[in-house]
């Protein structure tokens, strides 16, 4: 098995959509090399991050430009924020998101309004022409690591009621989400969304067929705050209840815990996959009695140390002594986790 985050998918039951919108830019006539392929999408796809009310980190994904200052993504990517940025792979610097100027809950679609000058949109393909065993490229940025390439083969053509999903043997990890899927010609034909929890090579992408039509819809920006918080999970990027939790917080009183320094702390990291995790990046949030964030703190387990599947480990921090006595609440967030391969 591929690494992937383990998750569950529904897709909603609509009709299908029109064709593609065709987008001005580079449209290539003949198939490229992965590293041509590579080299023009990466200065058209982005790192989505976002953040909640407080300005705390919330989830990170993948996009890209589908027109002038328009990103494409996931619509899990951004469901809960209130702020987000993108910024380009390999380039400095970050662009703030103006809001949302089209959305398909359906079908977990998002298109962003970005400000200042953005990447070069890419085009987008026919994906009703896409095939069984069709070559395939996943650019995105999976743990936040920016500008990984991936090949595959579409291996499936798979109908959900009157909703098509493409499933492809490029792996998705939590960051690639709302990243592009290309074809050998560098078009987009999908958009990552999903892996199956517990499925061998079980990747799906959202056509393009349905990018299009929401590109002609696009209106005047919208805060974040209108996107839902969605039932089914289609989530590649950050969601604490999807596999890996944090719990039982706990002040470790010295001398019967570990530490004697006022502000240590312990929490236990549960594994609720069906496969052992590694890595896993939490964040806590320090709230105060009138739920004010008073101090945020990110907790990175040990490289190469593994929970295995159902069972919890204790993980310990440290925050300044002043902030232990004002906190009446801590929040835990699970930012990311790597998925061990049998």
């Amino acid at each position: 098995m591929r690494d992937a985050h383990s998750i569950t998918i529904w897709v909603g039951l609509l009709a299908s959509a029109s064709a593609a919108t065709v987008i001005p830019t580079f449209r290539p006539a003949a198939a490229q090399s992965p590293r041509e392929i590579a080299r023009r999408s990466f200065s058209s796809v982005v790192l989505i991050t976002t953040q909640d009310a407080n300005r705390q980190p919330l989830a990170l994904g993948s996009g890209f430009f589908v027109a002038n200052r328009v990103i494409a993504t996931n619509l899990h990517v951004i469901a809960g924020a209130t702020s987000a940025s993108a910024k380009l792979v390999g380039q400095e610097g970050t662009l703030p998101v103006i809001g949302i100027v089209a959305m398909d809950t359906a079908r977990d679609l998002a298109l962003l309004k970005i400000e200042g000058a953005g990447g070069l949109p890419v085009a987008l393909g026919d994906s009703r022409a896409t095939a069984v065993g069709d070559e395939v490229y996943v650019v995105g940025n999976p743990r936040g690591l920016e500008g990984t390439f991936s090949q595959g083969i579409v291996s499936g053509v798979r109908r959900i009621g009157s909703d098509t999903l493409l499933q492809i043997t490029a792996p998705i990890s939590p960051g690639s989400s709302g990243g592009p899927v290309l074809n050998n010609r560098g078009e987009v034909i999908g958009v990552a969304v999903a892996s199956f929890e517990g499925g061998q090579n079980l990747n799906f992408a959202v056509p393009t067929a349905y990018v299009g039509p929401l590109l002609g819809r696009a209106g005047q920006p919208q805060r974040l705050a209108i996107a839902p918080r969605q039932r089914r999970r289609t989530r590649t990027g950050v969601n604490p209840s999807s596999g890996v939790s944090g719990t039982l917080f706990r002040w470790d009183p010295y001398p019967f815990g570990s530490c004697d320094i006022n502000g240590c702390y312990t929490l236990s990291v549960r594994n609720q996959l069906d496969h052992p995790v590694t890595d896993v990046v939490v964040v806590l949030v320090f709230y105060d009695r009138v739920g004010s964030p008073i101090e945020a703190r990110s907790l990175g387990w040990n490289a190469g140390d593994t929970i295995p599947p159902g069972l919890a480990r204790r993980a310990s921090g440290l925050v300044d002594e002043s902030v232990k006595p004002l906190t009446s609440r801590v929040e835990i967030r699970i930012l990311d986790f790597h998925i061990v391969a049998p």
